[in-house]
This record gives structure tokens, sequence and C-alpha cells, in this order.
């Protein structure tokens, strides 16, 4: 998968919905923090690139990332 075409708002909404299915703890956030020093853009990809190889496909397409209703769409 390609994530690279993304345009900032969508890997901004992707990453929103793959982050609402998983448990808010420190050790899950830190993972991410580790792969994008300071570099918003390549922590929503990092969010994202986890939800791929967690269920096969961006968030707002398979999983349960698919059914969240994010307030600003």
């Amino acid at each position: 998968m390609d994530i690279s075409n993304l345009t900032l708002r969508q890997l901004q909404t992707e990453s929103a919905r793959a982050l609402s299915t998983m448990q808010a703890t420190n050790n899950n956030i830190h993972q991410f923090n580790k792969k994008a020093h300071h570099n918003s853009q390549n922590w929503y990809t990092a969010v994202i690139i986890w939800y791929v190889e967690q269920y096969g496909d961006l968030p707002s397409k398979v999983g349960p990332g698919k059914d969240v209703t994010l307030v600003m769409e």
C-alpha cells in the first residue's frame, strides 16, 4: 500500500480513525513518537502503517476504523 500520495488532510483523518480504534496508553503512542521525532506528517504516516499492518488497508476502508465517525469529516 502506497500512502505517499495522500494529502495532509487525508493523513490526518486516516490516522484519527486508526487512533480511535486502539487503546490509549503511553506505550501505544510512544511507538509512533519514536518513528516521527517532531514531524507530524511522519507521525500520521506511522499510525497509518501500523493500522495497515494490523488490518490490511486504510482505516476508512477496513477493520474497526471504517465504522468511526469523525466530527469534522
